[in-house]
């Protein structure tokens, strides 16, 4: 999948089961944005092919930024896609105010962005993708300009979230401890040439455990990204 005058991406061959986590890691330019955006299908690839399900189902996706309207509430900002779908206004409200409450902002359901720290915001763009009630949750670096205290905190609302609906969730982020905790895989990417240069299948169950993060089990997990993402720049020089 080649773009002219930007990175390449591929040829990537990337499957996602149902009810999957799938962590996409990379330096800076190997295509992980590229790759979010074609399985969400809003890039259509310039050579190869995106295969989706016959019948596909809906899509959530996270952006880097939160990218809300400043001038509406945190209910308006979560409901105005679905109005613009098709659902009523009333049943919009409904499902924003229940996809509030499930990332833990439903007191916060009148607030406007300037109220709410980048956190807050960052819940509301997530209450917006799941308003949708997505079979395929994309994330590209939601949580990079976060603190680690509440990065980690995103992180476990993630987990908790995908555990209670039947979807599955493709992440993309720089931070490899992030990447082998969030997810059961984790695909490198080569700046090179977009390919990837290792799948590694992450140990353990999904949610994780209490002190999943200091067991030996994923500590040399994260160390094998950690390796497969050196290789991958030692690829680019």
């Amino acid at each position: 999948m080649d773009y002219p005058g930007r990175a390449s991406l591929g040829p990537l061959d990337l499957t996602v089961g149902p009810r999957e986590i799938v962590a996409i890691v990379g330096a800076s330019g190997a295509g992980k944005s590229t790759a979010l955006r074609l399985l969400a299908g809003l890039e259509d690839p310039a050579a190869g092919t995106v295969i989706r399900p016959a019948e596909p189902g809906r899509t959530g996706f996270v952006f880097q930024n939160p990218t809300l309207m400043p001038w509406a509430d945190a209910r308006a900002n979560v409901a105005l896609p679905l109005e613009l779908s098709g659902v009523s206004a009333v049943e919009a409200r409904r499902r924003a105010d229940d996809s509030l409450a499930a990332t833990g902002l439903g007191d916060r359901t009148t607030a406007r962005p300037r109220q709410l720290s980048g956190g807050m915001a960052m819940r509301v763009s997530l209450a917006r993708a799941l308003s949708v009630e997505p079979d395929l949750l994309l994330l590209d670096e939601p949580f990079a300009a976060l603190d680690s205290i509440t990065r980690r905190g995103l992180i476990e609302d993630l987990h908790r979230l995908w555990a209670a609906r039947p979807m599955a969730m493709v992440f993309v982020t720089h931070d490899v401890e992030e990447a082998a905790y969030l997810a059961g895989r984790v695909v490198v990417l080569s700046r090179a040439d977009g390919r990837a240069v290792a799948d590694i299948a992450m140990p353990g169950a999904l949610p994780r455990p209490e002190g999943w993060r200091s067991d030996p089990a994923h500590r040399e997990a994260v160390e094998a990204v950690a390796e497969a993402l050196a290789r991958s720049m030692e690829l680019a020089s």
